[in-house]
């Protein structure tokens, strides 16, 4: 395999259709769990239950505002100001009366808590290098998410389809997305990561418990899958999914790469449980807001040519 190389046509992507189907048959028929639980609830095999439908929506900014510098926690007539303003359908964004889904603030400054100033501490060298621009010659051009190829991982906050699906068997966790209609599915059973040679859209998810908590550890993305313009090839993502009651999760992730940052660092948010059912994303490849955003740019170009 040491000269091995993906093919240009991007990486491997398992359709795990069968153990996805396994794990919603163990899933049906679990009865609610019942109000008031004051410790974790557990499977029927004593692990702390994370099945349901969750939202990771936020109006709290993944990085502290320079105006919030020092600043951990909002007051309480900014928290109103902040919800206020993302549940408002005024101005250029009004269509999201319709479809947005309407995540409001937890009270802090910032999603990020390590490192404590609330940035992302980037290398100098991380914009210059990694940072892929945008551009309209062809599809190639545009991100993932825009091709519907894959939202990527992890999913903190969003403007809409902010649900995820959890389902649990002994040995496996399997997380459906609906942003991109994604399923990760993350053995418990120790085997080793996929070889770097085999990289994927979401990268290869190995779980483990650490006491109530799930800790998954992700690797060897896709040199192609960016994380806010940044490629995560060779970034080491660990997970955290603790459940606070029946209706909270609280999930955590430590971004691990120094070549492009100075240090880790952990962002944290909590998961409240959501009503079902979660519906389809019907999101494809060759869909026509993409034949619309390259047909618009070839328009643009043949008017600025002389006549």
């Amino acid at each position: 395999m040491a000269g091995w190389h993906p093919p240009a046509t991007g990486p491997v992507r398992v359709r795990p259709t069968a153990l996805v189907a396994a794990a919603l048959l163990l899933v049906s028929g679990i009865p609610a769990i019942s109000a008031g639980q004051t410790s974790p609830p557990r499977t029927e095999w004593g692990a702390p239950d994370l099945r349901g439908l969750w939202n990771h929506g936020t109006a709290t900014p993944l990085e502290r505002p320079e105006r919030h510098a020092g600043r951990e926690r909002l007051t309480a007539d900014e928290v109103a100001a902040v919800n206020a303003d993302a549940r408002s359908s005024a101005g250029d964004l009004a269509r999201r009366a319709v479809w947005w889904e309407r995540g409001l603030s937890d009270g802090r400054t910032a999603m990020i808590v390590d490192p404590v100033d609330g940035r992302i501490p980037s290398t100098e060298a991380t914009d210059a290098r990694s940072r892929r621009e945008p551009h309209v010659d062809g599809p190639e051009g545009r991100n993932l998410w825009e091709r519907c190829l894959t939202s990527g991982v992890p999913r903190l906050g969003g403007v809409y389809l902010q649900n995820i699906h959890l389902l649990q068997t002994p040995d496996h966790v399997v997380m459906l997305h609906e942003m991109i209609h994604e399923v990760r599915v993350i053995p418990l059973d120790g085997r080793p990561h996929l070889p770097a040679a085999v990289p994927q859209w979401l990268g290869s998810s190995r779980g483990r418990w650490e006491g109530d908590t799930l800790v998954v550890e992700t690797r060897h993305f896709a040199a192609e899958q960016l994380y806010r313009g940044v490629s995560q090839a060779s970034v080491h993502l660990t997970e955290r999914f603790s459940v606070i009651d029946a209706d909270t999760i609280e999930y955590a992730v430590t971004f691990d790469d120094p070549d492009r940052w100075t240090q880790p660092w952990t962002a944290m948010m909590s998961m409240p449980r959501t009503p079902g059912p979660m519906f389809e994303y019907a999101c494809h490849e060759g869909n026509v807001g993409m034949r619309n955003t390259l047909e618009i740019a070839r328009g643009e170009e043949a008017a600025t040519v002389p006549r």
